[in-house]
Formats: C-alpha cells, structure tokens, sequence
C-alpha cells in the first residue's frame, strides 16, 4: 500500500513538473496525457518480463501528437490505469503484453468478416500492434506499406487439408523483381487497405494454380500460349502436377525469363529430375553449371518456354534441324568455340534432310530419318572429339542399324559428316568435287556456244 502511494505522489510531481515546462494543451488529449508522460517521456524506464526480457516503456510525445489516436485518451486504451489506479501487472514475456495489448483495439475496431477476423480469432499469429504499431499509430491509407505492414510477419494460409502455407514477403526480393513498379492490389485482384477478403482452399496446390490465373490479366499473349502446351493439356487431364505461372517465375521475386540460364534450368528440374540429372553431364550442361557460360541451350532453348509441345510429335521432330541450328549456325558464336557452322546446309543437302524437309512441308506424319537427336543424343549430348568420340560412333552405328540392316562398325565412316569435303579431309570426294566444279561448267559453255554456231550456221545458209 505504501508503495502505491509512494508512485501515485512520483506521477503527479513528475507530471506536473513536465506540464509546467509545456502547455497541457500540447498532450494528447490534455491532463492525463501530460501526467502520463510525465514518466513516460523518460528514454530509460522499461518493463521486465518472467522470462528475462526487458521493453522500454519510453513514448515520443511528437510521435504520439502525430498519430491516428492523438485525440485519444491514454485511459480510452490502457484499461485499468489512471490517474488514481496505475495498476501493476506482470507478463509472462513480451509476446504476451503484445497479445494483450492488442485486445484493446477491438473496443472501437470490430471486424465481422475477413482476414482480420481469422488473425484477430483462432490464430493469434499477428495481432493488431505488430502490423499498426502502439502509440506511432498511421492511418493505413497514408502508410504506404499498408500491406508489408502484416506481410513482413510470418503469416501463413491454413488449408482445408490441414496444410499451411506461409505468406510472408520478402521486401527486398519484391524490390528486385520485374514488377517492382506494381502495387500490390494490381495482382492481388480485390484486397485493398480497407477490403480484405478471407478466402478458402483445398490445399496448397489449389491455392496455387488458382493464384496463377491472375498473371493473365498482364501477360495475355503468353497465357493464350499456354494453352496449346503440352503442360495445359496434361493439367486438363486431372494432373494437378502440370506446372503453371507460379511454378516456374515464382510469386513476389519474379525475375525476366532470360536472367540466369542455370535458374530456368533448375525450375524445370522440379519436375523432371532425371532428365535434369542426364543434361547436367552433357557437354552443354557441363559447361553451363561448370562455367556458368550463357551461350548453351538450356530446356526452354529447345522446347520453348510457354507453348511446349510434344517432342514425340512429328511437328517437333521435323523441326530439330532448324532448331539446333539457330545456335550451331551463328557464325559469331561458333567461332568463338572453333565450331564448324555448314551443319545445317550439310545437313540439308543430303539424303537425311532433303527428305525430313520434304516430309515437313507434306505435314507427313513422323517418318524414322534420322535428325541430330538421332546421332548426337538428346539431353546426353556428347563432343564429337576426344574421349567421347567413341561413344557418339557407337550411337551413330545404333541408329544406321535401324534403316540399314547390318552396318558395320565403319559404316559411319563412309559419311563426312558436317564438314566440306578438303585435299586432306575426305580427298577422293573433294577432287570428284573439283572435276564437277570444272567439268560441268565447260560443257555448259559447249552447249550454249553450240547452239548459238548452230543458229547463226541456219541463218547464213538460209
């Protein structure tokens, strides 16, 4: 009792002290509020807790004066205390304080539907005064971050299933990203700082192909795309494991497409692990992860990034010629690595693709000539030089065998491969080459000079 006394004389002669200094009138809302701060405008008192931990009881009398509350009594929100009754409680940490600190608010702010309801209900994950502060209280409107606000917490989605799925938001990742001119209601189609919709789902999957259909409001041209993948088909089928948007650029730190080839990579490993695991120990997964070079094809190079078909479709296997020529072509690029770039026009010219371009222009269904993925592999591509030399032979023969009954082991040999013919590469087709070049030419020169002799002969006899 004589401790009660002794800290209700200490208000009122600090208060009064400090309201001499300063006009009441300056204090939130007048009296009380200078009483108040009369202690509490001293940077050194604080409050320990059960457990150890200690907060600072300090409030900034211009932060308050500035607040949302300014012309709230401190009484209006610290039930129990007053200036007869400054009643002494212990708690048991500070997250308990803060808990029931936050109780307080629900005496003027009642929510009977949303988000806030939830979080302010069974949750108790956030509560009022970790997203809107205490005393340095802001309109939400004048924030700026209303929504990093909550979403800088470790806030989570329950599911119907019983899974969760956390929604806190790294700033800085959001600052990083493509879309860091974008508020967030522009995707977030329906919340707002005043509407805050509390929305239910069957479980995390759910949740995230449904989040992905706001990505078409933005990026049409790239949606419609998708809906002639192979991935929209197969989710259509009832495999909810088809990736969408969110699967491959992520929610909050999106990053362009064409960023970090080893990171578009990787997101398709996701799901195709072993295809990944085989890419990884080819010479252009070599050296992507290896030596992070940007110049090899990764997965969407080859297959496309949003209207991803069928690689066992004719269409597909028709067009991989041109396809592995949009690098192995480029004269710049090829040159860098000492690569030959007559592939394509090699290739073209003989027997294998003159008739995979006849059967592309057909629209023929998928016929057994061999492509480059016939001899050089697929995702286990291999250098035609060095060790390895040995292994694409052993392909090559494996897959003559398949249109020419009984090759030899050397029946590859017989071929030139992508290279012109040279004196010293090949020399028997280069010289038969080199009689054409000159043999052919003479006789149309023949022809042409016969015929003109043999008009102007008709024209003088005549």
């Amino acid at each position: 009792m004589l401790n009660r006394i002794v800290l209700h004389i200490t208000l009122i002669l600090s208060s009064f002290f400090v309201a001499q200094s300063i006009s009441i009138a300056s204090y939130p809302p007048g009296e009380e509020g200078a009483l108040c701060l009369g202690c509490h405008n001293n940077k050194e008192m604080s409050l320990t807790f059960k457990n150890g931990e200690t907060l600072s009881l300090f409030v900034d009398d211009r932060s308050l004066m500035t607040s949302a509350h300014k012309s709230v009594s401190c009484s209006g929100c610290h039930k129990g205390f007053s200036l007869g009754d400054h009643a002494k409680r212990q708690f048991k940490n500070r997250r308990s304080l803060t808990v029931w600190a936050s109780d307080a608010c629900r005496q003027c702010h009642t929510f009977k539907k949303g988000i806030h309801l939830r979080m302010l209900g069974a949750l108790r994950e956030v509560v009022c005064v970790d997203c809107h502060g205490s005393h340095a209280i802001q309109p939400v409107k004048d924030s700026g971050d209303a929504c990093f606000g909550c979403h800088k917490y470790g806030l989570a989605i329950p599911f119907k299933d019983g899974s969760r799925h956390s929604l806190e938001i790294d700033e800085d990742a959001l600052k990083a990203s493509v879309h860091n001119k974008l508020r967030c209601a522009d995707c977030h189609f329906g919340f707002s700082s005043k509407e805050h919709p509390d929305r239910d789902f069957k479980d995390k999957r759910n949740f995230t192909i449904i989040t992905s259909e706001t990505c078409r409001r933005c990026h049409f041209d790239k949606y419609t795309k998708t809906l002639e993948s192979m991935h929209f088909n197969v989710l259509l089928k009832g495999n909810l494991k088809a990736p969408v948007c969110v699967d491959c650029h992520g929610a909050h730190g999106i990053k362009t497409g064409r960023t970090e080839k080893i990171e578009s990579a990787r997101r398709c490993k996701s799901c195709h692990e072993d295809i990944y695991q085989t890419y990884a120990m080819s010479v252009h997964g070599k050296s992507l992860i290896s030596m992070h070079n940007q110049d090899v094809p990764v997965c969407s190079d080859c297959h496309r990034a949003h209207d991803i078909s069928d690689p066992r479709m004719a269409d597909f296997r028709n067009n991989i010629p041109q396809m592995c020529s949009n690098c192995h072509a480029n004269e710049e690029l090829m040159k860098k690595y000492g690569l030959s770039t007559a592939v394509l026009q090699s290739y073209l010219e003989d027997f294998h693709g003159v008739t995979v371009s006849y059967y592309k222009k057909q629209k023929n269904a998928i016929r057994h000539i061999a492509v480059c993925t016939d001899c050089h592999g697929i995702h286990d591509i291999t250098r035609t030089k060095g060790p390895d030399a040995s292994i694409v032979k052993g392909n090559l023969v494996r897959r003559c065998r398949k249109c020419h009954p009984g090759a030899s082991d050397n029946f590859p040999d017989t071929w030139i491969s992508h290279y012109e013919p040279n004196f010293k590469r090949a020399p028997l087709v280069y010289t038969i080459n080199l009689i054409y070049s000159i043999f052919i030419p003479f006789m149309i020169v023949g022809l042409v000079l016969q015929i003109i002799l043999h008009i102007w002969r008709y024209a003088v006899n005549r």
